[in-house]
């Protein structure tokens, strides 16, 4: 696991990088990231999500990003690398292994360096410290002002490390290196002169004169348009010392685009290669701009010589227009093109803008490949057809001066003439959507100095195994990048104007550039319309697909030639996938969906991926982008999909609660109808219930909502109330509404026993949130229906959740009645669960009404009736809890304070709390020590934030 703060801020795992979310998450994380281990209070986070005037609900915005956040460490398993993001009074901390972040690997790396005597381990640890940055520091996140100057602090430090490499290769007569690596930062930089004075005296030494003083009068010129001032004195002595021509130390050695050295005399070209550890030397990415209007810091770049005119060779498309953002893309990709013969990998969706990204590469970078810019559509994912290699190869040929009779016949011959012919040029070969490795392998130039581009809507990991490609993945836009997109066809006037509709309709299209563009034309083409009509249109996911369609170009055309290129297996999954509720897929839910194995649907998944039809959310998680998920539905034309996705949903859930509950009794049982899965999860205890419950909270809840739409009521009720060990466990989290949902189906589907239980939950919940009134027409209704239907627990169950809004209502007489009835019913049928919970709800009326030997008699019964072997840690936390206030009543301080702490560590200890509230409360009321305060604090906190 790695965090990274040099580049765009992430979280990279060995299944890829973590979906951190919007701009805000990002911001937090870094923010904790800048100081970890150390509590970060809430009033520098805000200070870091907001530059204005924070919203009334800032401290409920963050507490909700912590909690996304942690949901993101726990699927990904951080606990296993000491991660934890844990509360701490009003802050918040991110205990971790300094290692695993790079910025700290970074700053470890450059002060080891420092200390190196002999200038080429310098060098080596220099390099390393520097292949660390992917882009701008903190890229992604929000552009606050104290955001921004971490940034900038980070960046200071790196082009001080740049200015010491360069200073190390100085040491060692590297000359010409020490040139390349300080040319691109100087211009990257032009306004700061010491980079461009050491740049002067590099050039100097390495027996480049000229380029140092054509250095000196740009840098002049730009001072003098940009700041109106003249040269300083450090830039004026370089100056000076380049007219002298003192320090001339030739070297023999040619400015090249990747730092190609070439002899003295001509000769072979001899590509020095960097150590592994080392950064690549690569040009500068275009000064792109992120969302804050600052332009991005390029990479890195070895010194390109003097100016070149434009090559001769030049087959590239023109350049696209509105182009927007991308700087980590273009930063990537840059570093990509550094060291010998690289084969750059640019991959991404269908409409994600691979071509646009690479051409405007290109373009930015032409004169960095004097020998020519050839350009190849391989149409792998086209209706016309993919060219023949011949074909490729005769206009690579003729573009490169060979006479047409001169042209092999055979590919093969051709293909070995390309090589031939490019290897003393300095070329860029750009081989766009390509569909597989053998396409590409016979169009690779043979030159050490060549540079190989591809994209591909598939990974081509063949490509990578055989020729070391490079991978630059290629995502969706980010909100602020999918509105400037959107300003660039619309007019900055109109989407300003109507600035909440234009980031809503960024959302609708997923950021997927292809969608933008067309919902921009549609736009353009009706000025008359307004933003948010467009966007109510496409909120209808009937139409969105058909709206996203213009001409030949659509995001519906685009999907359909890469899922034709598919095999009949993967092609079979990615259809039932349409089908699933959730956000989120796992292998069971795959394989339920296709009504297969696992193994089948793992194989199928791992063909998906390659596609980029589906991307991985973490271990055994997948998720599909909206637009391709509403294909994919289109293609689906089987009615049994959801229904088997469904029942596995209803099997996991009641697997989820027996081990959540252990020995407690099945809170229903399996429909008449149930089709088992070909496999299902397991959980070995209560832990993993609860963990994968909050995992899957919102798909749950999309599979009832799905069950309720399909008028499959005997399902949604059951998916609902199998979720009921979370419901105790978070009983503030707004269950209202879904219970009510599971209300309705068990009375559409005629299951009196099911609605008893339902009304006896769902009153319970409603009397927690302080809704008496409401809840007591559910509790009242409960016991009488569980009695009619023969169901003894659930009439008990009815009697306790009713007792609650009694005592609530100040009747506890009434509701302690009610409690030992209940008592009553479950000893009878031998449920000691039941039983068990009933003696304490009814120790808990009888401390209301402070009658304290009664309700420790009545809780140390109750507590007798906890078994080993049972994981309810929530019963013994209450049980304890009562135990000790009834100690404190009659009058016993040394052991109520025993029993009451012995409660709270217990809560805290499995993650109770609410449990450890009501314990520590207890506490308080008998003594004021600061540490237990804290605590109450700290549980508060972590309870609130999950409300």
């Amino acid at each position: 696991m790695e965090f990274r703060l040099l580049g765009a801020v992430s979280v990279a795992t060995e299944v890829g990088v973590l979906p951190l979310g919007p701009a805000k998450r990002r911001s937090l994380l870094a923010a904790l990231l800048l100081r970890p281990n150390h509590p970060v209070p809430v009033d520098r986070l805000t200070a870091a999500l907001w530059d204005q005037e924070p919203p009334a609900r800032a401290r409920g915005v963050i507490q909700g990003h912590v909690s996304q956040l942690r949901v993101l460490l726990t699927e990904a398993e951080a606990g296993m690398f000491g991660v934890e993001l844990v509360t701490q009074g009003t802050a918040y901390v991110l205990r971790m292994p300094e290692s695993l972040l790079d910025a700290h690997r970074f700053e470890e790396l450059v002060t080891l360096a420092r200390g190196q005597r002999a200038p080429a381990d310098a060098v080596a640890m220099y390099q390393e410290a520097l292949s660390l940055w992917q882009g701008p520091a903190l890229t992604g996140a929000y552009p606050s002002q104290p955001l921004q100057a971490a940034a900038q602090a980070l960046e200071e430090l790196r082009l001080a490390s740049v200015e010491s490499l360069a200073g190390a290769y100085t040491r060692m007569g590297e000359h010409a290196r020490a040139a390349a690596v300080l040319r691109a930062e100087a211009g990257a930089h032009p306004l700061r002169e010491s980079l461009s004075a050491e740049l002067m005296r590099a050039l100097q030494r390495a027996g480049r004169r000229t380029e140092a003083l054509d250095w000196f009068h740009r840098t002049r010129r730009v001072l003098a348009d940009e700041l109106g001032v003249d040269p300083g004195r450090e830039l004026a002595d370089a100056y000076a010392a380049a007219l002298r021509g003192a320090g001339d130390e030739p070297d023999g050695t040619g400015g090249g685009a990747f730092a190609a050295d070439v002899p003295p005399g001509g000769g072979p070209v001899a590509v020095a290669a960097p150590p592994s550890s080392a950064p690549a030397s690569v040009p500068a990415a275009p000064s792109a701009q992120g969302p804050s209007g600052v332009p991005a810091a390029p990479v890195a770049s070895p010194a390109p010589g003097p100016a070149l005119p434009p090559a001769a060779i030049d087959l590239l498309p023109r350049m696209p227009r509105g182009f927007h953002g991308r700087a980590g893309e273009l930063t990537a990709l840059s570093r990509a093109a550094a060291g010998e013969a690289p084969v750059c990998l640019v991959t991404g969706p269908a409409g994600v803008g691979k071509t646009a990204l690479v051409t405007h590469w290109a373009h930015r970078n032409r004169e960095h490949f004097p020998g020519g810019l050839l350009y190849a559509d391989l149409r792998g994912f086209s209706d016309t057809g993919e060219p023949a290699l011949l074909e490729v190869l005769r206009e690579f040929l003729l573009a490169l001066g060979v006479a047409p009779r001169r042209i092999p016949e055979s590919a093969g011959a051709a293909s070995a003439l390309f090589r031939s012919l490019s290897a003393d040029r300095q070329l860029l070969v750009v081989l766009d959507n390509a569909r597989a490795s053998d396409q590409v392998r016979e169009l690779l130039p043979g030159g050490a100095r060549c540079v190989t581009v591809v994209t591909s809507r598939y990974r081509l990991r063949g490509l990578i195994a055989s020729d070391a490609a490079r991978p630059v993945p290629v995502d969706v836009l980010e909100p602020e990048d999918s509105t400037a997109l959107l300003a660039a066809v619309l007019g900055t006037d109109r989407v300003l104007a109507e600035e909440v509709a234009a980031r809503r309709l960024a959302e609708l299209c997923g950021g997927l550039p292809l969608a933008l563009r067309v919902a921009a034309a549609r736009l353009a083409d009706q000025p008359e319309s307004s933003l948010s009509t467009m966007c109510a249109e496409l909120s209808d996911e009937s139409r969105r697909l058909g709206l996203l369609d213009v001409e030949d170009t659509g995001v519906r055309a685009a999907l359909r030639l890469t899922v034709r290129r598919l095999p009949a297996d993967a092609a079979r999954q990615f259809a039932h996938l349409g089908r699933h509720p959730g956000t989120h897929i796992d292998l069971y839910a795959a394989a339920a969906l296709a009504d297969t194995d696992t193994a089948t649907a793992e194989a199928a998944l791992d063909k998906l991926t390659a596609a980029h039809l589906v991307m991985r959310a973490g271990p055994d998680r997948w998720t599909l982008h909206d637009l391709v998920r509403l294909y994919a539905r289109d293609l689906d034309a089987e009615a049994d999909a959801l229904p088997r996705v469904l029942d596995l949903t209803v099997a996991t859930a009641l697997a989820a609660a027996d081990a959540a509950e252990p020995g407690d009794e099945s809170c229903f049982t399996l429909p008449a109808d149930f089709r088992p899965p070909w496999a299902a999860r397991e959980f070995a205890d209560r832990e993993q219930a609860m963990a994968w419950y909050a995992a899957e909270r919102d798909d749950l809840t999309l599979a009832a909502t799905a069950a309720d739409s399909a008028g499959l009521h005997d399902r949604t009720w059951r998916i609902i109330l199998g979720m009921w060990p979370q419901i105790v466990w978070r009983v503030q989290d707004g269950w209202t509404p879904l219970l009510k949902t599971a209300l309705e189906a068990t009375r559409a589907d005629g299951d009196a026993r099911a609605e008893s239980r339902v009304l006896a939950l769902l009153g319970w919940v409603l009397t927690e949130e302080g809704r008496i009134d409401e809840a007591l027409g559910h509790l009242e209704a409960a016991p009488l229906l569980a009695a009619r239907a023969g169901d003894t627990r659930g009439e008990a169950t009815a009697l306790m959740n009713l007792s609650l809004a009694q005592a609530a209502l100040g009747s506890p007489d009434e509701a302690a009645e009610g409690c030992a009835l209940a008592a009553e019913l479950a000893h009878s049928v031998g449920d000691r669960h039941t039983e068990r919970l009933a003696l304490c709800h009814l120790a808990r009326h009888r401390l209301d009404a402070r009658e304290w030997q009664a309700a420790h008699e009545t809780a140390i019964a109750a507590l007798d009736l906890v078994g080993p072997s049972e994981a309810s840690a929530a019963a013994r936390v209450l049980l304890l809890t009562a135990i000790g206030e009834a100690l404190l009543g009659m009058g016993d301080e040394t052991e109520g304070i025993r029993r009451l702490e012995n409660a709270a560590l217990e809560a805290e200890a499995c993650g109770y709390d609410d449990g450890a509230v009501r314990a520590l409360g207890a506490l308080l009321r008998v003594s004021a020590d600061a540490g237990l305060q804290a605590r109450y604090d700290t549980a508060m906190v972590r309870l609130m934030a999950r409300t």
